[in-house]
């Protein structure tokens, strides 16, 4: 059965800031080229930060590997560089 939503509480963002409206700009004095950007305020950007999983990360790397080195790690026993070598010469033949 379902259940109604009775009521919804927001949470509000602590970055949040009230904004406040600006006055229009005013016109340039005649002795000012038209051609010069006003400068204004610049805020910092955001910055986000982002984890990478230990999976992701090798799977990466392995992507970014040249023929070389697969054959070179193939060649020591890497079972996943050695299966990689087989597909890319299956897919070779084909």
């Amino acid at each position: 059965m379902a259940n109604a939503i009775t009521g919804v509480n927001h949470a509000t963002p602590a970055a949040v800031k009230d904004v406040q409206p600006q006055s229009a700009p005013q016109a340039a004095p005649a002795n000012q080229k038209a051609s010069q950007p006003q400068s204004a305020p610049k805020a910092p950007a955001p910055k986000d930060t982002v984890q990478i999983s230990t999976a992701a990360q090798t799977a990466l790397q392995e992507s970014r590997e040249t023929s070389t080195q697969t054959a070179r790690e193939a060649s020591r026993g890497d079972r996943q560089a050695a299966r990689l070598l087989a597909k890319e010469a299956a897919a070779k033949k084909s």
